[in-house]
């Protein structure tokens, strides 16, 4: 999938108002979820996706091969996504919803399925969820 699309999909089914607010979720939302899988995963994942946004997954890894993998819970993920793109909470679990739904679309190889395993139950929830339905976060 080429950024355009990404980003476009991203704006589209966010309804966000312009192509840089999707920029900034999808940059808070990667960026989080680098911070919270392990190392190897992000750089396979960040592969798949062109490279502007694959570099928000690499951001916030640890280097030198220790990995980040940093563990923290939905509530403290949605706090980082909302403290990073300026999004109050429902605004950042539906942005999440939307970034992890069509970072699923594009990649391959079941990378998102690792990724999913990588995650407690919880965080899972909001990969699984996609732009449609309800989540509850309570």
């Amino acid at each position: 999938m080429q950024h355009d699309t990404f980003i476009g999909q991203v704006q589209d089914r966010a309804k966000l108002p312009s192509r840089g607010a999707a920029e900034a979720v999808t940059r808070a939302t990667l960026e989080t979820l680098g911070e919270r899988i392990p190392e190897q995963l992000a750089d396979h994942v960040a592969a798949q996706l062109p490279r502007e946004i694959g570099e928000h997954l690499r951001r916030t890894e640890v280097f030198s091969g220790a990995g980040s993998g940093e563990r923290f819970d939905l509530k403290e993920f949605l706090d980082r996504v909302g403290a990073r793109g300026g999004l109050d909470e429902p605004q950042a679990v539906y942005s999440s919803r939307v970034v992890m739904e069509v970072l699923r679309e594009a990649t391959q190889g079941g990378q998102m399925d690792k990724v999913r395993d990588a995650l407690p139950e919880r965080l899972r929830e909001l990969l699984d969820s996609g732009s449609t339905g309800e989540m509850h976060t309570t």
